[in-house]
């Protein structure tokens, strides 16, 4: 399975809004044919690992990442070609999320008489997948908060001013992060201060991520050069138009931008794995609204003082009963930086 998830990761920039799947085929201990889903609309895993192995499927055992698909979508149903190919056994990381498949994958192998089993190696799996996971399950995306600060978590001088606090080195993993990202979103005030492209430079991309702007009240400037190039969505308070930009208007009650229905769209245009580069306040917005799921933060060997502007616009505290706790995953360091990944947690007993 370890190396199924391998191959699965293969997919990591391209397969949106499809999960990244792989499977490994072995016979006798040897592995007879293998494949990985590379692109929405193209053959799945199984059906490029079928035909890697030919009459040599036959008595095999399948290791796939992702419960093999039971529906006719794009392409065949993949429970169908392990049948018709003789696979001996299946063995899934995780049964789909997808209400479409939801085990009917696994009962339909089963019924055709083929040994199935599910659970190898979950964890690793569903991290691959978390996206497509959260948007199946919750009908959003999973939203990650990127943050660059210096060591007394500051983002910006008071007048804006923040390239470069991070160093070439995190600037580059921030762009793999972007790559795997079915989405970059940002605010108006970042548009402003910033004017950034947002988009895939550092690393090699296959597709650049679609670019989210949250303006409320339209203000994003024509010749902004997130603007330039690939299609945009702007998500606004008021009705308008803006140039190169698609104008979803979702408002709510205060004027602002719904952000969880914002949320809502994106998950319903296929849209996995958010990363958000945007401003204290727009931070700040999206962890009151509990519409963050992980912060990707790197901090910097710098100190830019109390004038300097913070990370999260975060109303202020009189008990700590009230603070956001984190989860910490992953924390190393990139170049001269430290990088600290971490997921909303829950309060400490």
């Amino acid at each position: 399975m370890a190396r199924a998830l391998q191959l699965a990761s293969r997919g990591l920039d391209t397969t949106t809004p499809n999960p990244r799947v792989g499977c490994l085929l072995v016979k006798d201990g040897v592995a007879v044919g293998e494949g990985w889903h590379e692109r929405a609309g193209e053959p799945h895993a199984e059906a490029h690992a079928l035909r890697a192995a030919g009459t040599a499927a036959r008595g095999a055992t399948a290791y796939v990442t992702l419960e093999p698909c039971s529906h006719h979508g794009r392409t065949p149903p993949c429970a169908d070609a392990l049948i018709d190919a003789g696979v001996a056994r299946v063995v899934a990381a995780m049964r789909d999320p997808n209400p479409l498949v939801a085990g009917e994958g696994l009962a339909r192998l089963q019924l055709a008489g083929i040994d199935v089993a599910s659970g190898l190696m979950e964890d690793e799996a569903r991290e691959l997948n978390i996206g497509f996971v959260s948007r199946m399950t919750r009908g959003r995306p999973w939203l990650r908060l990127k943050v660059a600060a210096s060591l007394d978590g500051k983002t910006a001088l008071n007048n804006g001013r923040s390239q470069w606090i991070t160093g070439a080195e995190a600037r580059r993993d921030a762009h793999a992060w972007r790559a795997r990202s079915c989405a970059v979103l940002t605010g108006i005030g970042t548009v402003k201060d910033d004017d950034p492209s947002l988009t895939v430079r550092d690393v090699p991309c296959a597709r650049q991520p679609l670019r989210v702007i949250v303006d409320s009240r339209l203000e994003t400037p024509p010749a902004a050069k997130v603007l330039a190039g690939s299609k945009v969505l702007v998500f606004a308070a008021v009705p308008g138009t803006l140039p190169g930009a698609e104008v979803v208007v979702l408002p709510n009650a205060r004027g602002k931008v719904d952000l969880a229905a914002m949320l809502a769209e994106l998950g319903r245009r296929g849209i996995n794995e958010v990363l958000v580069e945007a401003g204290t306040r727009l931070n700040g917005s999206l962890l009151r609204e509990g519409l963050v799921d992980e912060l990707l933060i790197y901090q910097a060997p710098l100190l830019l003082g109390d004038a300097a502007r913070g990370m999260f616009g975060l109303p202020e505290l009189t008990e700590l009963a009230g603070a956001i706790h984190l989860d910490v995953v992953d924390r190393h360091v990139v170049g001269t930086d430290l990088c600290i990944r971490a997921r909303i947690g829950h309060e400490r007993s």
